[in-house]
């Protein structure tokens, strides 16, 4: 028999209840993913199937498109040097694809995507709902420290699911490679 459980949204601790709610949705995403990933080995975290983008590729992706949102709109500012320093590769290769990222350990990716989220989180704690709903006016766009928090669910939760459905296929690939047929 299945072990109860209780399917519930909670406010992360030290912000305003609604905004807390969200960034626990947030926080929720990266559990799963962090969970699924811990353990894995080098050669699956670099490995591409049908020219498609690594387990590792993505985890910098995500960490990068999560920061550059942070400081282009939510905070509007230069981006601090720490956080700048851990992505020294852009996000896009000149084709439009991710860049290609290898050789970089899962702890290595899951410093930086931990570090990046310590600072996002941070400047969320003393944001209220005036500031949380107050649009920052840019060049191209409006846009809402709600709505940033709502598309980094939408985009990690989508790349989650690209990584998940990646590793079942290296999982079973291996499996094969260690047992071929007789």
């Amino acid at each position: 028999m299945l072990e109860r459980r209780a399917l519930l949204v909670s406010a992360l601790s030290g912000y305003e209840e609604e905004i807390g709610r969200w960034l626990w949705c947030l926080e929720d995403v990266r559990r799963t993913l962090i969970s699924e990933l811990t353990g894995i080995s080098q050669n699956i975290l670099d490995s591409k199937i049908d020219e498609r983008q690594t387990i590792g590729s993505m985890l910098y992706h995500i960490a990068l498109i999560e920061a550059d949102w942070l400081y282009e709109e939510v905070l509007v500012t230069e981006w601090d040097s720490e956080i700048s320093a851990l992505f020294p590769i852009g996000c896009r290769a000149e084709d439009g694809s991710l860049n290609h990222i290898e050789g970089q350990t899962l702890d290595e990716h899951f410093y930086r995507l931990n570090k990046v989220r310590e600072v996002f989180l941070s400047n969320f704690r003393t944001m209220d709902l005036t500031d949380w709903r107050k649009p920052r006016v840019l060049d191209q766009y409006d846009v809402t420290p709600e709505w940033v928090v709502y598309h980094l669910i939408e985009h990690e939760s989508h790349h989650r699911g690209q990584i998940f459905q990646l590793l079942k296929k290296l999982r079973n690939k291996c499996e094969t490679w260690s047992h071929p047929d007789p």
